[in-house]
């Protein structure tokens, strides 16, 4: 399937920054809301992949109540500065998917700071692309990417990535193939919207900022004026969204190539064996020229993506799922 570009639209056109968890997704969102020209809402509205699979279609009146009953509990409508009962009407009276839901709440929000524009960021919405362009069919996506070995060394520090009991030596290969997976599945729906997505890569955003804004400000039709971002900076702006909360502390903060410092030798050797192929396509260079990965290695290369791929069906076509997202809502209390 391959989704129609808006091309009209697309200077009033909604954002979606996605991309796999610890690769700039908030700081990328931060720098757009710096330029003042987007609605400022500091939370990630996890329409597709929580409220969705737990309510299903809200083509119906009484799903919408018992959906609005749950949201209006949570920190996502708490950081939305909207009226409870004003936005409930509006929403129970005329949405009709969950991409009226996010986009009435997003114009509401940004109406009231007097702006016309939104974006919102989420590294699951990466695997919902489709079915947000399906719903919000102006919808414009940039895809952020960053060297998987850094993303494996903060993914695996955080501990979000689960390990089989039997990998638990093995952290940071099962957080590179986690990276490996989302990037893959990323860009093989982008590339189903044509040139409603782009890619942009981590690194340039820190060492060629200016270039890479011209580039996002050129497919969003958007100019993002540089100045306003360093005199008005938003949260990670001014204080990064690192897991590596001793490099700020001692005023050595330094994001890029921080697997240098902190995988060893044989962590490097493994990660880099499972996911050569995708970093040098991306443009990054290995550190050494990779061997053969041994027998657990091909294992895991196998399975963990096979796991994803279930979780994610798990997630968004049985109760199982629809459990988990109600829990995650709560979290979100």
């Amino acid at each position: 399937m391959t989704f129609p570009s808006l091309h009209q639209d697309r200077a009033h056109a909604p954002i979606f920054i996605v991309g796999c968890a610890r690769s700039g997704n908030t700081l990328l969102y931060h720098t757009l809301l710096s330029t003042g020209t987007f609605a400022n809402y500091r939370g990630e509205p996890a329409v597709f992949d929580l409220i969705a699979p737990k309510f299903g279609s809200l083509a119906s009146q009484p799903t919408r109540e018992r959906m609005m009953e749950v949201w209006l509990q949570s920190r996502m409508f708490r950081i939305s500065g909207l009226d409870g009962d004003a936005i409930r009407e509006k929403i129970v009276r005329h949405c009709r998917s969950r991409g009226d839901f996010l986009r009435t709440v997003m114009d509401e929000i940004a109406h009231s700071q007097g702006l016309s524009r939104w974006a919102v960021w989420g590294p699951d919405n990466l695997l919902c692309m489709k079915e947000i362009k399906t719903e919000i069919p102006d919808a414009l996506f940039i895809h952020i990417m960053r060297d998987g070995r850094d993303v494996a060394t903060s993914l695996a520090r955080e501990g979000w990535i689960q390990a089989f009991p039997w990998d638990r030596d093995q952290r940071m290969l099962v957080a590179a193939l986690h990276w490996r997976w989302k990037v893959e599945y990323g860009r093989t729906a982008g590339r189903e919207l044509g040139s409603d997505y782009m890619e942009a890569r981590y690194e340039d955003l820190i060492l060629r900022r200016e270039l890479t804004l011209n580039r996002v400000g050129s497919f969003i039709r958007q100019a993002l004026d540089h100045n306003r971002i360093d005199q008005n900076p938003i949260g990670t702006l001014c204080t990064p969204n690192s897991t590596f909360h001793e490099e700020i502390a001692e005023h050595r903060f330094q994001p890029i190539e921080r697997w240098r410092r902190h995988l060893s030798a044989r962590e490097l050797e493994t990660i880099e064996i499972a996911i050569a192929p995708l970093l040098q396509e991306l443009g990054y260079s290995l550190n050494s020229p990779t061997g053969k990965a041994g027998i657990r290695q091909r294992i895991a290369q196998v399975l963990y993506p096979r796991f994803c791929d279930t979780k994610r069906w798990l997630k968004f076509h049985t109760v199982f799922g629809r459990m988990t997202s109600l829990q995650r809502l709560h979290l979100n209390d």
